[in-house]
């Protein structure tokens, strides 16, 4: 039975080691993005557009932000982590590929 366990418990940490490892293989590609950043410019490429769904905010500026911010804001988004009905919608219909992609767009611009 320890056997069993130490196998089990063996075979979970190999797989969680597997997930990170293809997570780390994602390496954006700016030139891919074009076609993922429409849903994106309408808001975040306004300077000082103000959004009023769900509530009236300042939209922020994304071009020439780092990549992993980015990358760890739409993951969140995507999780329900951080709280905007939009942003969480158009999120959870991203890749891991498509959001490295869009990060890596925005980070290069000044």
């Amino acid at each position: 039975m320890k056997i069993l366990i130490a196998q089990f418990a063996t075979a979970i940490a190999l797989a969680g080691v597997s997930h990170a490892a293809a997570a780390a293989d994602i390496v954006g590609n700016p030139a891919a993005a074009p076609a993922k950043i429409e849903m994106c410019i309408g808001c975040h490429a306004i300077p000082g557009y103000k959004a009023t769904f769900p509530e009236v905010f300042q939209v922020p500026k994304i071009g020439g932000q780092n990549a992993r911010y980015i990358e760890a804001a739409l993951n969140a988004y995507r999780k329900g982590d951080r709280k905007h009905p939009s942003m969480k919608g158009i999120a959870v219909s991203l890749s891991d590929q498509d959001i490295a992609d869009i990060a890596a767009y925005y980070a290069q611009q000044k």
